[in-house]
C-alpha cells in the first residue's frame, strides 16, 4: 500500500504566492483579450474599408466579356468580314502537371516546337503566360480533352475574310486584340467593335473563379457595316487588273469603279495584294492601298478638264480651231512637243489626238486663277472626303506662284499630282451633267446631290470628245466594249525619280465612263511601270477598262445601247506625254 503524500510538508507548496503575481497574470490575459478585441474592432469597423480594398486587390477581379465584332457586308449582303470564336490558350506555369506525352500532343495541336512550349512553361515564378492566341474552336476542344492541369482557355474572337486578297485593301484587318488596323476595319473600328461587358468575381490564389460578385454587365455587340462595294464587280476588277499587271510585266496596278449616279464605290482594287488572315511576311508593297495613297502627275487625263473649263469660261467652242503645227511649242526656255505634227485641229480633235500643244494653247486663253478654282472645285489639292483612312491630298500649288510654263504643263497634266481615286472622282463632273458628286464607301440608294462645276451642255460636249478619243482615230480605241458606248481619256507619264524623270519608267492609265449618253459608271485604271514595251495608257490600261466596264454594266443590269461590235484598228494613235 503506497504512502499518502503530505502536500503540507512540501516546502515548495507550503510557500505563499504573492497576490500581485496572480493579479498580474490575470491583467495580462485581460489586456491580451482587450488588444484582440480592439484589433477586431479596427479590422471589422474602423478600418473595414481599407481591408476590404486590400482583399479586393488580392482576390477580386473584373473579367472582361468580349463583344462580338460587327460584320462587314457588301451592297448585296455578302460577307466580307466576320468574327468566329477563337479561344486563346494560357497557363499558370507553376501549376502545370502533365506527362511528356501530353505536352508533346499539346505542342502538336498548337503547331509549336516542343522546345518553344517548354520554354514558355519553364518559369515557375510566373502566374500567367500566353501559350497561343486565337486557335480554332476544334483545336481548343482537343486541348481541353487532354485535361492538363494548369492549362486554361479564354474566350476570344478572330476575323475571317471570305474574299481574301480580292478585297483586302478595302476591308483591311484587325490585330490580335480585335482592333482595326487598316481599311474599313480601322475607319469604322468604334462602330464595329461594340462595347465589352464585365463580370466581377473572386479568385483563389491559383487564379480560379470561386464566386461571382455583383451584377454581370453583358457585352454590346458591334454594328454591321454595309459597304457600297459589289463583291462580284470587285472580284472581276481585281482579276483583270492582276492579269494585266502580270502580262505587261508591270510593278503594280490599281482600278476604281464609281457609280456615277450615287457616287458609290463599287470596286477599289490593287495589285499586288495580300491575304488578311496570313500576314506573316507582309510587305509595304502589298499593304499599300495605291488607289488612294499613291499620287502621280495625271498627264493627258487632265486635258478634258482643261477643255471643259475653257468651254465654261466661254473662251472656246467644240469646233474652235487650234493650230498645233509644227508639233512643238517653246515657252519659258522649255519646248513642249506632240508625238506627231497634227497641224490645225478642232478642240474636239485636240482631245481625240491628245495634243499637248493644243491643250496648252487652250489653257493660255484663261488665267491661272480660273484654272486653280476649277481644279480645286474638282477636288485636286484636297483630301478626298471619303470614309476611308490614308487617302492623300495630292499637290496643287497656289496659282499666284505659277509661271507661264507651269500653267502650260498643267493643261496636259504635269506640275500637279493626284491619286487614281481623285482622278476618277473628278470625272463625275462629266458623267453627272456638270456636277461633282460626293463619293461614298457605304451603300446608298439615293442619287447624289452634287456641286455644279460645269453646265450640263458643256459636260455633254466633253463626253462626246471622250467618246471620240476612244473611237477609231483616238488614243483609247482598245477601251471600246461590245454592246456599250464608252468614252474616256488615256494617259502616259514618265515616272519621277528625285527631281527629274526616268527615261524608261512609265505610268499608264485610262479614265472614262459608260454608256456615254447616260453614264452609269466611271472606271479608272492605272498600270505602274509596264515593261513589255506597251507602256502607253491606250495599250496597257484601256483593255482593262474595256473588260471591267462590260462586265460591271452587265452585272448591274444596264441595257446595251449599241448593237455593233467595237471598231478597233491595229495601230492605235500614240498619245503625247
Amino acid at each position: 500500500m503506497s504512502k499518502s503524500v503530505l502536500y503540507s510538508s512540501s516546502p515548495l507548496l507550503a510557500s505563499k504566492t504573492p497576490v500581485w503575481r496572480s493579479k498580474l497574470i490575470v491583467a495580462g490575459i485581460a489586456l491580451a483579450f482587450a488588444g484582440l478585441a480592439g484589433r477586431a474592432a479596427y479590422v471589422q469597423v474602423f478600418g473595414n474599408d481599407f481591408f476590404q480594398r486590400q482583399g479586393q486587390v488580392r482576390f477580386a477581379r473584373t473579367l472582361e466579356l468580349p463583344a462580338n465584332r460587327g460584320r462587314i457586308l457588301d451592297r448585296n449582303g455578302i460577307l466580307l468580314a466576320s468574327s468566329v470564336p477563337a479561344p486563346s490558350i494560357w497557363a499558370i506555369p507553376e501549376d502545370v502537371d502533365a506527362t511528356k506525352a501530353q505536352l508533346a500532343e499539346l505542342a502538336k495541336l498548337l503547331e509549336m516546337a516542343p522546345a518553344d512550349l517548354n520554354k514558355k512553361l519553364a518559369d515557375e515564378d510566373k502566374t500567367f503566360v500566353w501559350i497561343k492566341r486565337q486557335v480554332d474552336e476544334p483545336i481548343a476542344q482537343k486541348i481541353h480533352a487532354l485535361g492538363i492541369k494548369g492549362i486554361y482557355q479564354r474566350k476570344e474572337y478572330k476575323r475571317q475574310y471570305p474574299e481574301g486578297e480580292t478585297a483586302a485593301h478595302v476591308v483591311g484587318f484587325t490585330n490580335v486584340e480585335d482592333h482595326g488596323q487598316e481599311g474599313i476595319e480601322l475607319a469604322f473600328d468604334k462602330d464595329l467593335g461594340g462595347k465589352p461587358g464585365s463580370r466581377r468575381v473572386i479568385k483563389d490564389r491559383l487564379g480560379r473563379v470561386v464566386e461571382d460578385v455583383g451584377e454581370q454587365v453583358p457585352p454590346q455587340d458591334g454594328k454591321d457595316i454595309q459597304l457600297s462595294l459589289d463583291s462580284k464587280v470587285q472580284f472581276f476588277a481585281y482579276q483583270k487588273l492582276r492579269d494585266a499587271v502580270i502580262e505587261r510585266k508591270a510593278k503594280a496596278g490599281s482600278v476604281v469603279v464609281l457609280d456615277s449616279i450615287t457616287g458609290e464605290v463599287l470596286a477599289l482594287a490593287n495589285y499586288p495584294s495580300y491575304v488578311p488572315n496570313k500576314r506573316q511576311n507582309l510587305t509595304g508593297e502589298q499593304l499599300r492601298n495605291r488607289a488612294l495613297t499613291d499620287t502621280f502627275e495625271p498627264g493627258s487625263t487632265m486635258k478634258p478638264i482643261t477643255v471643259a473649263m475653257a468651254l465654261e469660261a466661254g473662251r472656246i467652242k467644240p469646233q474652235t480651231l487650234i493650230e498645233t503645227g509644227p508639233g512643238r511649242f517653246s515657252i519659258g526656255g522649255f519646248t513642249i512637243s506632240d508625238t506627231h505634227n497634227y497641224g490645225t485641229l478642232t478642240v474636239e480633235g485636240v482631245i481625240q489626238k491628245s495634243s499637248n500643244v493644243g491643250a496648252l494653247k487652250i489653257a493660255q486663253k484663261m488665267s491661272p486663277h480660273e484654272m486653280w478654282d476649277t481644279y480645286t472645285a474638282l477636288g485636286y489639292g484636297q483630301k478626298p472626303q471619303i470614309q476611308f483612312p490614308g487617302a492623300v491630298t495630292g499637290r496643287l500649288r497656289p496659282w499666284k506662284n505659277w509661271r507661264p510654263v507651269e500653267q502650260a504643263t498643267m493643261a496636259y497634266g504635269y506640275g500637279l499630282s493626284a491619286s487614281l481615286f481623285q482622278m476618277a472622282h473628278s470625272y463625275t463632273s462629266f458623267a453627272h451633267d456638270g456636277q461633282i458628286i460626293p463619293a461614298t464607301m457605304l451603300k446608298s440608294s439615293e442619287p447624289a446631290v452634287g456641286i455644279k462645276v460645269f453646265s450640263a451642255e458643256n459636260a455633254h460636249a466633253v463626253r462626246k470628245m471622250l467618246q471620240m478619243a476612244a473611237a477609231p482615230g483616238g488614243t483609247g480605241q482598245l477601251a471600246q466594249t461590245i454592246g456599250y458606248s464608252v468614252g474616256g481619256k488615256s494617259g502616259t507619264a514618265h515616272k519621277q525619280v528625285g527631281k527629274g524623270y526616268a527615261s524608261n519608267k512609265y505610268r499608264a492609265w485610262f479614265t472614262g465612263m459608260a454608256p456615254i449618253e447616260k453614264p452609269r459608271i466611271i472606271v479608272a485604271v492605272m498600270i505602274d511601270e509596264p515593261s513589255d514595251g506597251k507602256y502607253y495608257g491606250g495599250l496597257a490600261a484601256a483593255p482593262v477598262f474595256s473588260e471591267v466596264v462590260q462586265q460591271t454594266l452587265r452585272m448591274m443590269g444596264v441595257q446595251p445601247d449599241m448593237s455593233v461590235k467595237p471598231q478597233i484598228v491595229t495601230n492605235p494613235v500614240e498619245e503625247s506625254f
